[in-house]
Formats: structure tokens, C-alpha cells, sequence
């Protein structure tokens, strides 16, 4: 037999397969509707989780550049002395850009984002203090920023410094932390879409028990009739993913008028991104995945003890 006509063979026993497969599916819509809906919310979570880690890593590439450090000085400072210190600050090694914001900068700002000018109008003093914000341009690691900020809080009339980078390694900690929360999340809920599979082609199984019975009577392989149930698994697996992509990308268009109105408040241009064209596919790549494997897992066991009478 020559191999084309072998590979056409193989060919039309898989479209058989497939093609009844589905129609095997259109008989019970409802409960192939529900299967499909349980296994796209199990694959939509961890998926969420996902893009809102990448989000929140894009957040912190967008603000993590170098790190800057904030030098609160003693309010009595006068602004010869502000002056002089922002100076002595921008001659140390290690440090690049310095802005001084003086009290009356400060107050106007605070003023300006907070919309808050008629309680403001009210105080008797200015309580702000005189700030230097220092972008910190050392590259010899957290060491060398730990002594350079030794060095500032040294300086005369500096009351205290907090540096940004704190707060980015917080956020870093807690992106870690979700990440492999995620991981775990999605390793469960990736089980969990197999032992759902697993449930309902070992149904199926039982439901077509007699055909298969008479089958392999007439010398039908357990590879021949495993080959309908595998295409069971994989459409459900799919249309799992299809409607998990579909929650997903419904969560993102929810989510994005807000997250943009907090992203203006701080004065970002960060708009929230959804899990792409690749990210889709290897979500819809998943499902069919796990899919398959709950089948295969299914009908290798049930099959294997069905023996025709």
C-alpha cells in the first residue's frame, strides 16, 4: 500500500472521528453548554490572575528607572540653606538630576492635584516642608545606594530621606508572591479541568457501553474506539478556552474606564492590557490540551476493562 493512500486513510478515520464527536456533543446541547462554561471559568481565573501580574510588572518597568530619593529638610531651614543643601546634595558622587521644591512649590502643587485651594486658603501657615528630590544615578547596587543615602541624611538640615526605591521593592515582593500564587492557582484549577473531563467521557463511556461491546466483538482496537472519545475531550477543551478568553477579555473592558481614571489621578498614561493574540491562543492551546489529557486518561482505564460479551 503506498503512503499516500496510508496517510489518506489515517486521515478520514480522524475526520470520522472528529466529525462524530461533534455531532455526539449536539445531542445533549445543555449539558455540553454547562461542561464547556465550567471549563472556561476554571481556565479564566488563573488566566486573570496572569494578565493582572503583567500588568502590575508593567506598571513597575514604567516607574521603576532609577531610583530617587526624596530629602525632606528642617522646616525652619531658611532659603540661603535649601539652596546650599540641594547643592551639596548634587555634588556627591553618585547622584544625577536634583530639583529643590521650596514650601510655596510644594503648597501650589498640593493645591493644583488636590482641588482642595479653599480649605488651603484657610491655613495660617504653610505646614510643607522644603523637599530635594534627588535621582540617584550610582550603579554599584543597593550597597552603594544604602551609603550614598547615609551620606544625605549626614548632610546639615536634612530632618529625613525616604527613597523610592522601598516602596518598588515591596511591589516587586508582592508580584513574586503573586506569581507563584498564580502558579498555584493554575496548577489546581488545570487538575481540576482534568478530573472534569475525566468525569465525562468516563460517562460517555458507560452511555455508548453496549456499542462499544459489540465493536470489539468484530475486532475493533481499543485505539479505534478511543479515537472518538480524545476528540471529545479536545472540543470540549477548546470551547473551554474559547469561553475563558471570552470571560477574560470582558473583565479587561470592564475593568479599564476605572483603572484609567487612577492612572490619570497619578499622572501615568498606563492603560491595562489584555491577554493578546498569543496569550488567546495559548489559552485555547491549554484547554485542548487538558482536555485530551482527561479523555485519554478517561478511556485508557474504562476502555481497557470493557470486554465484548
Amino acid at each position: 500500500m503506498q503512503l499516500s493512500a496510508v496517510i489518506r486513510r489515517w486521515s478520514g478515520q480522524h475526520a470520522r472521528a472528529a466529525i462524530s464527536s461533534l455531532g455526539r456533543m449536539r445531542l445533549k446541547p445543555a449539558g455540553s453548554l454547562m461542561t464547556g462554561a465550567a471549563i472556561g471559568i476554571a481556565l479564566a481565573l488563573p488566566a486573570a490572575f496572569l494578565v493582572a501580574m503583567d500588568n502590575l510588572e508593567s506598571v513597575m518597568q514604567d516607574w521603576g528607572g532609577a531610583p530617587r530619593a526624596s530629602v525632606f529638610l528642617d522646616s525652619s531651614t531658611e532659603s540661603r540653606q535649601q539652596t546650599e543643601t540641594a547643592g551639596q546634595i548634587d555634588r556627591l558622587e553618585g547622584i544625577g538630576a536634583v530639583r529643590l521644591i521650596t514650601p510655596e512649590e510644594a503648597l501650589a502643587e498640593y493645591r493644583d492635584s488636590s482641588g482642595m485651594s479653599d480649605a488651603i486658603a484657610l491655613l495660617e501657615d504653610n505646614p510643607l516642608p522644603p523637599v530635594v528630590v534627588a535621582e540617584l544615578a550610582t550603579g554599584g547596587g543597593n550597597a552603594a545606594i544604602d551609603e550614598l543615602v547615609t551620606r544625605i541624611r549626614e548632610l546639615p538640615s536634612v530632618d529625613t530621606v525616604r527613597l523610592d526605591r522601598e516602596w518598588l521593592e515591596r511591589l516587586g515582593a508582592i508580584v513574586e508572591l503573586g506569581n507563584r500564587t498564580t502558579a498555584l492557582i493554575a496548577l489546581l484549577l488545570g487538575l481540576t479541568v482534568v478530573l472534569v473531563l475525566f468525569n465525562t467521557i468516563r460517562l460517555d463511556i458507560e452511555n455508548n457501553r453496549r456499542e462499544i461491546e459489540i465493536t470489539k466483538l468484530i475486532g475493533g482496537t481499543d485505539g479505534f474506539i478511543r479515537r472518538p472519545f480524545l476528540y471529545t475531550g479536545l472540543w470540549y477543551g477548546l470551547a473551554g478556552g474559547f469561553i475563558a478568553s471570552a470571560i477574560l477579555a470582558g473583565v479587561v473592558m470592564y475593568l479599564v474606564p476605572p483603572v484609567d481614571r487612577l492612572a490619570t489621578l497619578y499622572g501615568s498614561d498606563f492603560r491595562p492590557a489584555g491577554a493578546g493574540f498569543a496569550g488567546t491562543l495559548t489559552l485555547v492551546g491549554s484547554g485542548g490540551l487538558l482536555g485530551l489529557a482527561g479523555a485519554w486518561l478517561a478511556a485508557g482505564r474504562r476502555l481497557s476493562a470493557i470486554e465484548p460479551p
